[in-house]
């Protein structure tokens, strides 16, 4: 299997050399890969040292509720036009959430359609000149996850996953459009003597985004079970591919409890992790709060805020959150549904209005937040 995926990983990178020679040969500059700059606090492009923030969306599904991979073989032509209404809006990233019964046939099989397909996507970012993080394992719809996975103990879980971060990471990490890979959506540990279901919490928009990596603690604390598996899976993909960045999208417990400290990017987990990526949704009138919570995860990597959205705080309440935070954030990312703004300003749904007043302030910010002059 192993030697399977180094063939096509060298198949990949001899593509993308041509294709990078093509872009050469017709005056277009070829994307730069996103390192951790020097300072270590903060991105910088590889080879020119220039410095780089985070600013674009997350494309998790259409504004049907469909998931990109329900859609994106029969309707590719959809998702190129919206990569490019996404670079219009000024978007450098793009975050996409790989689900893992998509990728997986097997416990140790990988889907080869869908890593081809994958591989179509980033040729698609480096064209658009959009990077991309890719967050993994995903299980957001309950009944596409495969009976075999849902059985499988912690221990198998684990080796699934780390199966799963190896097909991907040999597919595509030739390329310098991934920005990062994500380890997993939102993950938690245990939860309670009544935990039986590997996903957490109850669904919101019919979508299962908290995941466990343990039901059963087993005596461990959970740092030492979040150290072990962060380890595992940062080490599957460092065997194929030493260079991309490597995160973990968090709740921001601080948020929620105050005093709560970070769990993944505790000190005896994060070693592995090159940036920090938190998931924030400012609440109305708690905006110096939301500030404190937020400091929690300055931790001397970069920080990105993951996920951002007026969910429960106004428009000049998260202007203020995201001008207030360029202290010390290095990026924010938002959501991205397929519908542009003036789609959405024809529509008669009270939804998509908000949406649209959102999606024009947040373009109206980036390059406020991007460090260029208005």
């Amino acid at each position: 299997m192993l030697n399977s995926l180094w063939l096509q990983r060298i198949l990949w990178q001899m593509g993308l050399l041509l294709a990078l020679g093509t872009a050469a040969g017709a005056g277009e500059k070829p994307l730069e890969r996103v390192v951790v700059a020097k300072d270590g606090v903060s991105f910088a492009l590889e080879s020119s040292g220039k410095p780089f923030i985070v600013w674009g969306f997350n494309y998790d599904h259409d504004d049907g509720g469909r998931l990109l991979e329900d859609y994106w073989a029969a309707e590719w032509a959809t998702v190129e036009q919206d990569f490019r209404e996404m670079k219009a809006m000024d978007a450098n990233v793009v975050r996409v959430h790989l689900q893992l019964p998509r990728f997986m046939k097997t416990a140790t099989d990988p889907d080869a359609e869908n890593l081809k397909r994958l591989q179509a996507l980033v040729r698609l970012a480096e064209r658009t000149g959009l990077y991309l993080d890719l967050t993994g394992l995903a299980c957001y719809h309950k009944q596409d996850v495969p009976a075999w996975y849902d059985k499988l103990d912690e221990s198998r879980r684990w080796e699934v996953q780390e199966r799963f971060w190896k097909a991907v990471a040999s597919a595509c990490g030739g390329s310098p459009a991934i920005f990062c890979y994500d380890l997993m959506n939102e993950p938690v540990v245990g939860g309670g003597k009544n935990a039986q279901d590997w996903l957490a919490g109850e669904p919101f928009g019919g979508n299962y985004f908290v995941q466990r990596i343990a039901i059963d603690l087993k005596g461990r604390t959970q740092q030492e079970i979040a150290r072990q598996w962060v380890a595992r899976l940062a080490g599957a993909i460092r065997s194929v591919d030493r260079r991309t960045l490597i995160t973990v999208g968090v709740i921001p417990w601080a948020q929620v409890f105050k005093g709560a400290k970070p769990l993944f990017y505790a000190p005896e987990v994060r070693g592995p992790l090159d940036f920090v990526s938190v998931h924030f949704y400012p609440k109305e009138g708690q905006l110096d709060a939301s500030i404190e919570a937020l400091k929690v995860y300055e931790i001397g990597k970069p920080l990105v805020i993951e996920e951002i959205f007026p969910l429960g705080a106004g428009l000049e309440e998260m202007k203020k959150f995201i001008d207030r935070s360029r202290a010390f954030a290095d990026g924010w990312v938002s959501f991205y549904w397929g519908k542009t703004t003036a789609e959405l300003e024809r529509s008669k749904s009270l939804k998509d209005a908000l949406v649209a007043s959102w999606l024009k302030a947040f373009q109206a910010l980036a390059p406020a937040a991007q460090g260029r002059p208005r």
